[in-house]
């Protein structure tokens, strides 16, 4: 779908969207068709429950084209996520109505500055994304219609502009989709880094590290993770060099499990086929890096990947072997599906070896027990600096991405303790989350971190507003918006 920004004008062909606040008050180019139809729109809204609150949507059908009313609910509560989702239910109004164009009046007070104009058209961009590339048979009617969609605003030019930043952070979530929806038989570790060394000609340096390479750094925990698969585990690194030469870089790292059977304490077989999405916490780091570099953030960044097969084989990692981290620390495995972890210890450690961060933030598609704290809406976070999480916290409030931050502390970290190695890899099946954070600090070498468990927010299996059930995208928007509050603002 094409989004335009034009002149703000009633345009002479296609549906024609425009909004109505709670109560009923038409905006001025509603109240003209109204006049010029014989109240019709009046009369519709009269024969129908539509009110004007907030998303609410009517098709009135005059003579010449179809007109969208959108409710806009009371003027105190239009805000840049009430006008996204305002433009993702308008997508979804039209998307499959037949009609090819729409046009949507910016003229309504309160609902019409340039911000709310680009954060509308980003919230319809948002919804219309699809993965539909191994359908083989989409009908017309499956198929959207809408084509082209104008935002018609007086100050078109400048919102075109703002527009443009945030479909370049709408093309690292849509990147971030793309990869945490493909099948495990087409994205396997090499061919996700294949994909991910395209990014070159965005300006961004990556670097791919292959078992060998892995191996002599000592990355004995993260490859004990893949041994049972016959495809290669892979560490890639990315890195954005836009800002100053002295300004110290921050670093953001993946867990990146291709697919998770659980290893020798194999899953179940319900509902494993999801275990395709295992890598959402790599995906997540490769669509931020993806924005930021076609937003040319004025901004040092590191990405690092992990990525592995979790597979049973006679080669495969057992229960109660003992592995060396690239730490130096000593780890027990007492359960093989407990393995996001492991990939993350070394990674952890290696980036904070290698590049000396400002700050780490890891996010992973890491527990079960996550889910169960908090469901499928809000992703759970655990730092070890009060202002580091603030600022985490700011940002996803910005985009309107749920987190919340989790207790973490010593009583959940002695569960950690082995009693033949230096920790083990799983405690009890209490307070799953918090302790498999606490076996992250371990690596983290008192650099200020964050941990983001993801489980719950990957995936969606209803449609929201700005988003198709399937791949969420989830912590790309939150994480752009951290590095541009913390990193480009102070420039």
């Amino acid at each position: 779908m094409n989004i335009s920004f034009t002149k703000l004008n009633r345009p002479k062909k296609g549906a024609l969207v425009c909004g109505v606040v709670e109560g009923g008050k038409l905006s001025p180019t509603a109240y003209k068709v109204d006049n010029e139809t014989n109240g019709l729109i009046s009369t519709a809204i009269s024969c129908s429950q539509f009110t004007g609150r907030s998303h609410q949507t009517l098709n009135v059908f005059t003579p010449s084209n179809r007109i969208l009313l959108i409710g806009l609910g009371k003027p105190s509560q239009i805000n840049l996520a009430f006008a996204e989702k305002s433009g993702g239910v308008i997508y979804e109004a039209l998307a499959n109505s037949g009609e090819e164009e729409a046009t949507i009046m910016m003229e309504v007070d309160d609902f019409k500055s340039v911000e709310i104009a680009a954060h509308l058209a980003l919230g319809a961009l948002l919804r219309s994304y699809r993965f539909d590339s191994y359908k083989t048979k989409i009908t017309k009617e499956e198929r959207p219609s809408l084509v082209n969609l104008f935002i018609s605003i007086e100050e078109y030019s400048y919102a075109k502009k703002v527009y443009e930043v945030e479909a370049a952070v709408a093309e690292g979530v849509f990147f971030t989709r793309d990869l945490v929806s493909e099948p495990a038989n087409i994205l396997f570790p090499s061919e996700f880094a294949k994909r991910v060394a395209l990014m070159t000609s965005l300006g961004l340096k990556i670097d791919i590290l292959e078992e060998k390479e892995m191996a002599r750094l000592g990355m004995s925990a993260m490859l004990g993770v893949g041994q049972g698969s016959e495809h290669e585990s892979q560490v890639v690194i990315m890195l954005w060099e836009g800002g100053d030469k002295n300004q110290k870089s921050v670093a953001f790292i993946g867990k990146g499990v291709c697919f998770d059977t659980g290893g020798i304490s194999l899953k179940p077989s319900t509902a494993m086929e999801e275990m395709k999405f295992d890598m959402g916490g790599a995906g997540v780091v490769c669509g931020l890096m993806r924005a930021l570099a076609k937003r040319k953030a004025k901004a040092n960044v590191i990405g690092v990947i992990g990525l592995v097969e979790n597979m049973p084989d006679g080669k495969a990692q057992r229960p109660g072997d003992i592995v060396r981290s690239m730490s130096g620390q000593t780890i027990e495995i007492v359960n093989t599906d407990a393995e996001g972890r492991l990939i993350l210890a070394d990674l952890l450690w290696y980036t904070q070896d290698q590049y000396k961060p400002e700050f780490m933030i890891n996010i992973a598609t890491l527990t079960g027990a996550m889910v169960v704290a908090l469901g499928e809406e809000t992703c759970g976070y655990f730092s070890n600096n009060d202002i580091l999480a603030g600022e985490l916290q700011a940002a996803a409030n910005a985009v309107d991405e749920a987190i919340w931050r989790m207790p973490m502390g010593e009583v959940y970290n002695k569960q950690m303790d082995s009693d033949v190695a230096d920790m083990k890899n799983a405690g009890s099946r209490w307070a799953g989350a918090i302790t498999a954070a606490c076996f992250l600090e371990r690596f983290v070498n008192n650099i200020p971190w964050i941990h983001m468990d993801i489980a719950g927010v990957t995936w969606l299996r209803n449609n929201l507003p700005t988003a198709p059930k399937g791949a969420s995208g989830f912590g790309v928007r939150a994480l752009n918006r951290l590095v541009l509050d913390h990193c480009e603002k102070k420039v």
